[in-house]
């Protein structure tokens, strides 16, 4: 994405990475910021942006993945703000199967304006779609900003943190902690650590197979 901010907005790389980031957090997406500011194509924009050559070479594929996936009860979906193509061929790579529907960025409108993670409109928007009361949603997401919103729409949430290394001291302290607990608003105060987990996060896991072994009350 940086490559595409200096190619389209004659920037350096410096100042390309900058704005990619001062987008992402402003908007929630990069796209969005390009969108807004500057009338980007959202369509080349993520034809550009997710070409990857080599990625299948690059993709972690542990077998336990596929297996804790395909043992998870209930109606799964990908909810993705990459296209429709890309998430294709990841799953496709990774052999995961299993899932209802493949939610990509290209299907997060609202009343013909894009609107991906993590805007509430879209995910109101979705839960009807789908006739899923938030109460009985998970949302698994490694990015914390898209775990808040859900969670103020009254979803449980999940946050993924086993495909990214520790950044910072704070951020290995948050890895830690007990997969089960329950969802209601607020969580226990026992499994309340300050400083530890953030309140929009209901449970944090480092990989797949632990999720199974979450439970949810209320």
């Amino acid at each position: 994405m940086t490559d595409y901010l200096q190619a389209s907005l004659g920037l350096d790389r410096a100042a390309a990475d900058a704005r990619r980031r001062a987008y992402w957090q402003r908007h929630g997406a990069t796209l969005l910021g390009l969108i807004r500011h500057h009338g980007t194509d959202p369509h080349h924009f993520l034809a550009e942006t997710h070409r990857l050559p080599g990625l299948e070479a690059r993709l972690r594929r542990p077998r336990s993945d596929a297996q804790a996936l395909a043992r998870l009860p209930g109606r799964k979906f990908i909810l993705t703000n990459g296209p429709a193509a890309y998430a294709a061929r990841v799953l496709g790579s990774l052999g995961w199967r299993g899932f209802e529907a493949v939610i990509a960025i290209e299907a997060m409108r609202v009343f013909g304006q894009w609107r991906p993670k993590p805007d509430a409109r879209m995910l109101r928007h979705l839960l009807a779609r789908l006739k899923l009361p938030a109460h009985r949603a998970v949302l698994v997401d490694d990015t914390p900003g898209h775990l808040r919103a859900a969670r103020r729409e009254g979803w449980r949430t999940v946050w993924m943190q086993g495909y990214h290394r520790p950044q910072s001291p704070r951020l290995k302290r948050l890895r830690a902690g007990p997969p089960t607990v329950p969802a209601g608003s607020p969580p226990p105060t026992a499994w309340q650590r300050p400083g530890r987990r953030p309140a929009h996060v209901c449970a944090r896991i480092s990989g797949l197979n632990r999720l199974r072994a979450l439970t949810f009350h209320g």
